[in-house]
């Protein structure tokens, strides 16, 4: 008899999604989804989308891109003289890491010469980017800023929803509840904490569990004493 070898649960990276139903609409992010209609609207043409890691900034930008046939660009490429598109505007994420300031100004005029708009996104206002560049910092301070607020308790639930459903996670509602107690609230600590316990899941071969949760909260630095528990059940005092 011929015994087959042990398989072991390969990881794969999960890719986030950016269709717009994958989107959640909420009034932490009403404003910002108001101005992304008003293209037009935008003072200068030039807009500018903040907010805490994971508050949907990066899945706003890249709708918009996509509706209005924008160059999809990163700060941290950001490098020389950036040619336009020949049509649409362009969509910076990432903004404050611009490689280059000097390729950021450049871009800012050329789009502004062209009428084209510019959709900037980063974790702080432009007005509080540190630059080097007299220019680049007033038009950087001229730019409308659009803040993503932090989420909602419902947002934050239904969020927690949609990640567990994208990874195929199966976790009972109480323990979707025990985590919500105490996790950030954060969209980005959801992320972090819905990405462990896949990981953990595929260790342990099986359903996510009070105690895998428990595990989980706890290598990410949160929960009370009391209520971590490693993956075999015991208890951490």
């Amino acid at each position: 008899m011929i015994v087959a070898p042990d398989q072991l649960p390969l990881p794969f990276e999960h890719q986030p999604a950016y269709a717009a139903a994958d989107f959640l609409a909420a009034p932490s992010n009403e404003a910002a989804l108001t101005w992304l209609e008003r293209t037009d609207d935008w003072p200068e043409h030039r807009l500018a989308l903040w907010g805490e890691p994971g508050c949907g900034k990066t899945h706003l930008l890249r709708l918009w891109a996509g509706r209005r046939g924008a160059a999809l660009l990163g700060g941290p490429h950001l490098r020389g003289l950036p040619e336009l598109p020949p049509e649409g505007g362009v969509a910076l994420d990432d903004a404050a890491a611009m490689a280059e300031e000097r390729a950021l100004l450049h871009l800012l005029n050329a789009a502004r010469e062209a009428r084209r708009p510019v959709l900037l996104a980063a974790r702080t206002p432009p007005a509080r980017w540190t630059v080097l560049l007299p220019d680049l910092g007033s038009r950087l301070r001229a730019v409308t800023a659009v803040e993503i607020m932090p989420p909602e308790e419902s947002l934050l639930r239904a969020l927690l929803l949609r990640l567990l459903s994208d990874r195929q996670l199966g976790v009972r509602p109480e323990v979707q509840e025990w985590l919500l107690l105490r996790l950030p609230r954060s969209p980005a600590a959801l992320r972090e904490a819905v990405a462990r316990l896949d990981e953990a899941s595929l260790a342990a071969g099986g359903a996510v569990t009070r105690p895998i949760a428990a595990a989980v909260l706890a290598a990410m630095g949160g929960g009370r004493a009391g209520d971590q528990v490693t993956p075999n059940g015991n208890r951490v005092l």
